[in-house]
């Protein structure tokens, strides 16, 4: 892990990390579950993270808990690449939430609501944070010595 006094990881990336985690590693047990024990997990456990992509069955949620990961470990690792990587994900994460969003606040469904806007709010937060010119400067590689 690049956590050297040169260039630390910045906490709030480390909290993202940690999120992309605990999802990989919900996703990969619902995954397991749903493969080694058929029945015991229902696909719709994966809704809110994959978005319609749960109903291509378990290898879906395994692979999404491989990439999610696979962008942890990138975060940690201070991988501008896995930077933008998980930018996008957050971004694509509040466009696939707007419509729920949008249904809950026309049906008068408050938890749905409450639910769809926290989603929103994390999604926002994570894609501004790894946005910022501060923390985006920690990305870039140092100079190479020859």
């Amino acid at each position: 892990m690049t956590d050297n006094a040169a260039n630390p990881v910045p906490t709030g990336v480390r909290a993202i990390a940690a999120l992309f985690a605990l999802c990989a590693i919900y996703l990969g047990i619902a995954g397991a579950l749903m493969l080694l024990h058929p029945g015991t997990v229902a696909m719709s456990a994966g809704a809110p993270l994959l978005f319609g992509l749960e109903l291509s069955g378990p290898y879906m949620f395994l692979l999404m808990a491989i990439v999610g990961g696979g962008v942890a470990w990138g975060l940690l690792e201070l991988n501008n690449i896995v930077r933008h990587v998980a930018i996008l994900i957050a971004i694509a994460g509040i466009v696939m939430l707007v419509p729920s969003v949008s249904a809950a606040t026309v049906m008068v469904q408050p938890k749905a609501l409450a639910f769809g806007g926290l989603g929103i709010i994390v999604r926002v937060i994570v894609a501004w944070y790894l946005s910022r010119g501060e923390v985006a400067d920690q990305f870039k590689a140092p100079p190479r010595t020859t």
